[in-house]
């Protein structure tokens, strides 16, 4: 524990000493020797720890930790009363619920104010993404010490945004697997990927929209991004379970700056804008949104994202690209929402676009929905397009040798585009490569799209090539 303490004080402010997850581990000799201010707990487990004894032998570690002079000792609300306070010793008098966010959190943070917490403190358990707000309100309008947070992984935004507004400090763990409580990101992830010590009132607000997001690099991508930049901003994952749009109503009152949208709600979040531009009237879908002085902006950066990645393989991106793609015919492997965007940009250009899905009904549905053309996929074989582009999940890991298409198809000169970024390169592209293709990687498109909504949202070009850097990296970690 000792090993640990010293190993966590290059990371942290404060150490969090859990007496009730180490019985038996004597306190003295921890306090003699701490390498920075500690918090002495002892968490029953009637609020969520593990200490299981008698409440007396409880309560009297902690007034040990008083009595030592431990910066702070954590007590609950309903065993306060019973620490005899000492002059170096600031109080945290907590509540913790594991099952939700009370209805009225507020009075919960009054009563420990009321009880006489030098801090309250505040933890419960996020079952929407809303508990956030109700969370980060109390912080926003107190001005008393408080610690407030959301457990859970609907809850890691207010573990983050809280000191935004004065949260007296977050939690976090030494390394993942070590967490004392559902949603605790680990100290560098705190530090490096949200740059928590940077964060402060005017912080601007960003972050990604989506179900699942855990494993979303948006957030180091963009956090990357801004810290190229040198702005003062933070990017977060936001992980919606139930209609988007009230979601983005909902958090208007912290004046987000920008989000990004994925899968599912790429359609369900244009209810909540006040304008959408061509592209998402195009593809039907939305990938971002940008704040203009209170206004709600609608774009999908995935349909220019993808020509300039196409355009730049012609060697014309910027210059013409209206007449460089005009009558290319195009075969696009899938039939759901990138498939849908593509081909709207690539016929809004004049490209012929063929579709072929491996559930024909869809292809042919979506051909007639936007006037292309649809193919069986057992005819793939035979056709001779220009573009080919791949839009399903087909070769991503860990299906790595799987292909959308028989590799006869492929041909010198032809440009093949896959979707997928996860392998950078997949069996298609190698194929591709193989056969004197030109190779276009989901890494590019995704690089792109991004780079794109952070030009939408700063103003300024974004660093592609920290972006793309970091992307590797992350995918290079598996």
């Amino acid at each position: 524990m000792a090993a640990m303490m010293a190993q966590a004080a290059a990371l942290a402010d404060i150490l969090e000493l859990r007496m009730d997850l180490a019985p038996g581990v004597p306190l003295e000799p921890l306090l003699r020797n701490r390498p920075c201010p500690v918090i002495v707990t002892n968490r029953p487990v009637r609020e969520g720890g593990e200490y299981a004894g008698e409440e007396s032998a409880r309560i009297a570690l902690l007034q040990q930790g008083v009595d030592l002079g431990a910066e702070f000792v954590d007590v609950e609300l309903d065993s306060a009363a019973r620490i005899r306070r000492g002059p170096r010793t600031r109080l945290i008098i907590s509540h913790h619920d594991f099952a939700r966010t009370p209805d009225h959190v507020e009075e919960v943070h009054r009563h420990l104010v009321q009880a006489g917490a030098d801090i309250a403190k505040f933890a419960v358990k996020a079952n929407d993404i809303l508990d956030n707000l109700r969370v980060l309100r109390v912080l926003r309008h107190t001005k008393h010490p408080t610690i407030a947070l959301c457990m859970g992984e609907l809850g890691v935004a207010s573990r983050i945004l809280g000191r935004k507004y004065g949260n007296f400090l977050t939690f976090a763990s030494l390394a993942a697997g070590r967490e004392s409580a559902p949603g605790q990101l680990t100290a560098g992830e705190l530090r490096g990927l949200y740059r928590y010590k940077k964060i402060g009132p005017d912080t601007a607000l960003y972050g990604v929209i989506a179900n699942p997001v855990a494993h979303s690099m948006s957030p180091a991508i963009q956090n990357a991004a801004f810290e190229a930049l040198g702005l003062n901003a933070v990017y977060l994952p936001f992980k919606v379970e139930g209609d988007p749009a009230e979601f983005v109503r909902a958090f208007r009152e912290l004046d987000a700056q920008g989000y990004s949208v994925t899968l599912p709600h790429k359609q369900e979040v244009i209810a909540a804008m006040d304008e959408v531009d061509d592209t998402v009237r195009q593809a039907g879908a939305m990938n971002t949104v940008v704040n203009r002085g209170g206004r709600l902006c609608g774009a999908n950066t995935d349909i220019p994202a993808a020509l300039g990645a196409i355009e730049a393989a012609l060697g014309v991106e910027g210059s013409a690209p209206s007449r460089a793609l005009k009558d290319r015919e195009t075969l696009i492997i899938g039939a759901g929402g990138a498939a849908r965007a593509v081909a709207c940009g690539l016929m809004a250009r004049g490209a012929y676009v063929l579709i072929a899905n491996r559930t024909q009904e869809r292809a042919v549905a979506l051909a007639r929905e936007i006037s292309a053309q649809a193919a069986p996929m057992e005819r793939v074989g035979s056709l001779r397009p220009q573009i080919l582009i791949n839009t399903t999940s087909v070769g991503m890991w860990p299906n790595v040798e799987e292909s959308p298409v028989p590799a006869a198809v492929l041909r010198k000169g032809m440009i093949v585009f896959d979707a997928v970024y996860n392998p950078p390169e997949t069996r298609l592209l190698r194929e591709a490569k193989a056969a004197g293709c030109q190779c276009i990687s989901g890494v590019e498109w995704f690089v792109r799209q991004a780079a794109l909504q952070c030009e939408m949202w700063t103003g300024r070009p974004a660093p592609r090539a920290v972006m793309e850097q970091v992307v590797m990296a992350r995918l290079g970690r598996g």
